[in-house]
């Protein structure tokens, strides 16, 4: 019964997945971004909900709170900047305010972001009165800083030369609305790759 719980939330994130990154934006009238964020935050809540009634000690299974942490980013970043790509193209379109499709992937955004900082809090409560943090996760945070000021680097100076070196002709898209949201995008990556280095590091550490 126990697998069958878990295959259903696979295959619950699989459809999420597919909804948000490979979906068409709208089917039979509905809003297929709405309802893949609405599954993704169920299947997160339940996998949340069932590692917290786990005895302690099990669901851990030696993982730190740190690496816990870790990769609940990992899976949410990669959510966002995986829709954040495959629905850029609505930012083409016009301002916000003219722009229901930009208003739709925002708000679908901001819903992931709510439900990975509550679902951060009920993970913090899980180890609460349990040392959180030592030596080797402050060492990891600042090795894994690194990597997502190097991943936002990588982004900004590439769009910077692009924008430089690219023919007048060729830059019809980039108006001032989509270069603000690809510099959310390169926000974005660096906290992609500042969670995945973490996460490898303490995985790793374990090794």
């Amino acid at each position: 019964m126990q697998h069958v719980k878990w295959w259903l939330l696979l295959v619950g994130a699989m459809l999420a997945f597919w909804a948000l990154l490979a979906g068409p934006d709208v089917l039979f009238g509905v809003d297929l971004g709405k309802w893949g964020t609405a599954l993704l935050v169920t299947v997160a809540w339940v996998s949340m909900f069932a590692v917290s009634q786990a005895p302690p000690g099990e669901a851990e299974r030696g993982l730190s709170p740190g690496e816990w942490k870790a990769w609940v980013g990992v899976a949410f970043m990669l959510a966002a900047t995986g829709y954040f790509l495959a629905k850029a193209h609505v930012f083409a379109e016009g301002p916000v305010a003219d722009n229901d499709g930009a208003r739709a992937v925002g708000r679908n955004l901001v819903l992931l972001l709510v439900a990975w900082s509550v679902l951060l809090g009920v993970l913090g409560a899980r180890w609460k009165g349990r040392v959180q943090e030592d030596e080797r996760d402050r060492e990891i945070e600042k090795q894994a800083a690194g990597w997502g000021r190097g991943g936002l680097m990588f982004v900004v100076i590439g769009l910077a030369v692009m924008l430089a070196f690219s023919p007048a002709d060729r830059l019809a898209w980039a108006t001032h609305f989509m270069i603000a949201n690809l510099l959310v995008f390169a926000l974005m990556w660096g906290w992609l790759c500042e969670y995945a280095a973490t996460a490898v590091m303490y995985w790793r550490d374990r090794q």
